[in-house]
């Protein structure tokens, strides 16, 4: 659930954005004050004591939960996002960001246009959202909200590989609008970005965003039954349906962080063309080539 991790277009005050992923909600955001590449000002000062409180409370809960469940990479880089006693101010949260990798965080209004996303994550600019949830939502929010964006997606910006493979899912991004394949690009973001599982030698760590960020689902998808745990398998998870509004059917896993830098580097052209002519598939399905966990 990143700023914009269901993708959409055609965005415009009062008119709903398009999503890829299926659910029952439209996105919200204020865009009247965005900028042409959709970054718009923070406006820390505007934040209440009781939003800071409520990014705290969110914070120690989700950081409770980490041991045993997040990859240990995550856990070593969260540390990075300074005291929970407040929500973090995007620009000097950038310095040590861009000392580390060379990215930086930048405000947009909520999710943003496709080809907007793909270009800032191509130059190192990571977007979060600025705006927080409402005290209702505290255990789910189906939008991403600046809690979501900086527990969830910034610390693993801090590694190195990582860091690489969003630059180089961005780039791809952008030659995949021209191709007309951003829906098979989506999938592979929410399957790995969002809700990627990796294989460590301790067992099935989390390192997707929307996992980490998520009090339900982090312990759901490494120790429930209930989903499919499947091998990474880039054309499969393209031809992956996914919803916006539940716990998945199903993860896919990464044997490591390598895996996927490695997964984005080919032409995704003849890709493009090989999962259009096999067709999607819905979100819990089996198939016979499937490496099960």
């Amino acid at each position: 659930m990143s700023a914009a991790l269901d993708f959409h277009s055609g965005i415009n005050q009062g008119v709903a954005p398009v999503t890829y992923g299926q659910g029952d909600r439209p996105p919200r955001g204020d865009y009247a004050h965005a900028r042409a590449d959709y970054t718009c000002d923070q406006q820390w000062e505007r934040y209440t004591a009781a939003e800071h409180d409520l990014y705290r409370r969110l914070y120690e809960r989700q950081a409770a939960q980490l041991p045993g469940l997040a990859c240990e990479e995550f856990i070593a880089a969260v540390k990075h996002l300074g005291e929970p006693s407040r929500i973090p101010r995007f620009d000097q949260l950038s310095e040590t960001l861009h000392r580390r990798t060379g990215w930086e965080v930048v405000a947009v209004p909520g999710l943003i246009p496709e080809e907007a996303f793909f270009a800032l994550l191509a130059a190192r600019r990571f977007p979060v959202t600025n705006w927080i949830r409402k005290p209702e939502e505290f255990d789910y929010v189906v939008e991403p909200d600046v809690f979501h964006d900086l527990f969830g997606h910034v610390p693993l910006l801090f590694d190195p590989m990582f860091a690489d493979y969003m630059q180089a899912y961005g780039e791809g991004g952008l030659k995949a609008s021209r191709l007309e394949a951003c829906e098979r690009l989506a999938r592979l973001y929410w399957y790995t970005v969002e809700f990627g599982l990796i294989s460590t030698p301790a067992g099935l760590r989390a390192y997707g965003a929307g996992i980490l960020s998520s009090a339900g689902e982090l312990r759901y998808s490494v120790e429930s039954p209930e989903p499919q745990r499947l091998g990474f398998d880039l054309e499969r998870i393209m031809r992956t349906r996914y919803r916006i509004d539940s716990y998945q059917a199903s993860y896919f896993v990464i044997d490591g962080f390598a895996q996927l830098f490695e997964a984005t580097a080919p032409d995704f052209t003849p890709v493009y063309r090989r999962v259009a002519a096999a067709g999607d598939l819905e979100a819990d399905a089996r198939l016979p080539s499937d490496k099960v966990y």
